[in-house]
This record gives structure tokens, sequence and C-alpha cells, in this order.
């Protein structure tokens, strides 16, 4: 009896010892994060003016609004292929995917791009809530989209994605057999292999921390409180979702002109839903896969990809680069990208 005794005790104490971290972590004033943010880049003259071929548009998943930019070519005479463009983890529409839109459009194809729920410009509370679970219907209802402007051709929707989002593209493929081409640049594909290099880069102790700090947020949603909130990058050494070195001037090279942008995601993400395997599903894609891949990236893994492209065979077209994970975005290698990316596009 004296051992059940003190073994009821024991459980007793456990729950009361769970349950004061969990009130501590909830309610009180802890786990304050420094705030980190980025510079804009100053315009001239105001607002930058929006490129002649753009219109806003926007959509709906469920009853909330979706901000969204379509990027026609000129002188549309017939229904075009279009190119859907998913930002990465925390992007906007207005991070660099001009300079993709008008190079697509000088080619005689469509883009469609657009701010995920919670972010940028389209709806939804609380604000910077990063759901993949979310993202990917968001993906799925823009093809919808899409499909119902006359403009663009229902058969040659194409799916473009970058770093998170370079996986979002071959979800959609495996159970929508009408897309036609996947492009997955800098791709985190692999959960497990970018998972493995983020605890090589950070240890345990960081993902400890950034556990505790998701506890809080996740906790305060459950009361109806405000989010709890943690850098989406920061310098290396502090708390932030991405702390790699090079990450936080990487950011910053592509927010420099966004209106929109906000360093700071909600810290419950580690526990949202992923959705389906980009690796498991990759075998039901019918049609034809481009990845783009950076050897020096210390994001994402640059095996990433691998798993996936064995799945397709024959259907994945791989290019790989001696650069890290935001080189690909500007300058020559930028240029190159695109140009394979065209490369592809034109043997739809």
């Amino acid at each position: 009896m004296k051992i059940a005794k003190r073994i009821l005790v024991g459980f007793f104490v456990l729950i009361a010892a769970i349950l004061g971290y969990l009130v501590v972590i909830i309610f009180a004033p802890v786990l304050s994060v420094p705030k980190q943010p980025m510079e804009r880049r100053k315009k001239e003259n105001g607002r930058k003016k929006a490129p002649p071929t753009r219109q806003d548009v926007q959509f709906s998943v469920n009853s909330t609004t979706i901000s969204a930019w379509l990027y026609l070519p000129e002188d549309v005479v017939k229904p075009v292929p279009c190119i859907i463009m998913s930002q990465g983890f925390g992007g906007t529409k207005d991070c660099i995917l001009d300079q993709y839109a008008s190079r697509f459009n000088a080619a005689g194809l469509a883009v469609l791009t657009y701010d995920y729920r919670h972010f940028g410009s389209s709806e939804g509370q609380p604000r910077q809530l990063f759901d993949t679970l979310m993202q990917l219907e968001d993906l799925r209802t823009a093809v919808a989209y899409a499909r119902s402007r006359p403009e663009l051709d229902p058969e040659k929707i194409i799916l473009w994605g970058t770093s998170a989002s370079g996986g979002y593209g071959l979800v959609i493929a495996a159970e929508d057999q009408q897309i036609a081409a996947v492009i997955a640049q800098c791709a985190g594909i692999d959960h497990d292999a970018d998972s493995k290099l983020f605890m090589e880069r950070e240890g345990m102790g960081y993902f400890l921390q950034l556990l505790v700090h998701a506890q809080r947020d996740k906790g305060r949603s459950r009361f109806d409180l405000s989010p709890h909130t943690f850098p989406i990058v920061g310098q290396p050494g502090t708390i932030a979702m991405l702390s790699a070195p090079g990450a936080f001037d990487g950011y910053q090279k592509l927010v420099a002109e966004s209106e929109t942008f906000q360093n700071e995601v909600c810290a419950r993400l580690f526990f949202m839903g992923h959705g389906a395997d980009p690796n498991e599903v990759a075998k039901d894609i019918q049609c034809p896969v481009l990845f783009l891949v950076c050897e020096n990236d210390n994001l994402v893994a640059p095996t990433s990809h691998e798993k996936a492209a064995q799945a397709l065979g024959d259907k994945a077209t791989v290019k790989s680069y001696p650069i890290g994970h935001f080189d690909i975005y500007e300058g020559d290698h930028f240029k190159q990208a695109m140009q394979e990316k065209l490369n592809f596009l034109s043997k739809l």
C-alpha cells in the first residue's frame, strides 16, 4: 500500500508540476523575443510603380479573401499557359516575384502570384500564422481560380515553388493529374534530411528553446489570447526560426522592396500539420518536374530532392548549381536558372 500511495502522490506531483509549467509558459510575461526588423529600400516618389502587365485580383478560401496578382502577356488572343508562383517561408508576393513574372510574360506565359492567408495583403487572423495544410489549400484554390480565367489555358497550369513551398507543387500535382508541370527551386522536400541539417547546425538545445516558445503560443491560442511570435529569420545565435549564417542577409535582399513582409511568425508552427509527404506522393505525378538545386545550401539539404526525383524517374529533370540558398535569386545565377526554366517549359 505504501508503494502504491507513493506512486499516486508522485503522479499528482508530476501533474501539478506540468500544470504549473504550462500556466507560467502561457500566462506569465516571460519568453519575450527581441524583434529583428529588416531595412526597406526607400522608393523615390512614393510607392513602387506596378508593372503594366499586372492586375490586382482576388479569390476566397472558406470566406477568407486572398490577395493575388495576375500578370498577362501583351496582346493575348488565345488562352495562354499560366505559372502559379508560391512564395517560400514567410514570403509575400511583393518579394522579388515581379522579376520572374516579367520574364515569363516576355516568353508568352501568364503568371499568378498570391499571398497565403494570414500573410501579406491577404486576410486571416491571427497574422503571420504558418500552416502548411492551409497553404496547400490556398494553392488548390489558386489553381481553380486560374482555370476559371478565360485568358488562361486550364490544361497548361504550371506550379512554381521555392524553398519551403518547393514541395507544394509535387503534392498538388500528385492529386491533380491536369497539372502540366512543376518547378521546384531550392526546395525543402525531404523533411527528414532538412531536419537533420537543422539539428546538425543548431543543436538540440536550440530546438528545445523554439519548442518552448511553440508551447506558449499554442497554449495562448487555446485561450484566445494574443499570439506569441518569434522572428522568421535572425542573426546567428539569436532566437528565430531560421538563424543559419547568411540567412538574415539573404532575406534582407529578398524583402528590400516589400511593403507587406513582416519578420515574425506564430511560434505554434511546430504543432501544425505538414500534409502529404512529397516523397511518398511523387510516384503519382504524371507531369514533368524541374528541380533546381543549390549544392551549398545551408537551409535546405542539398539532397532534399533526391527521393522525389528517384520516384519520378524520367519525368524529373535536375539542375544543380555550386551556390548557396539565396544566390539563385539574383545576378548571373538567377539568369541561368531562369533560362533553365524557360527551356524546360518550352518542351511542354
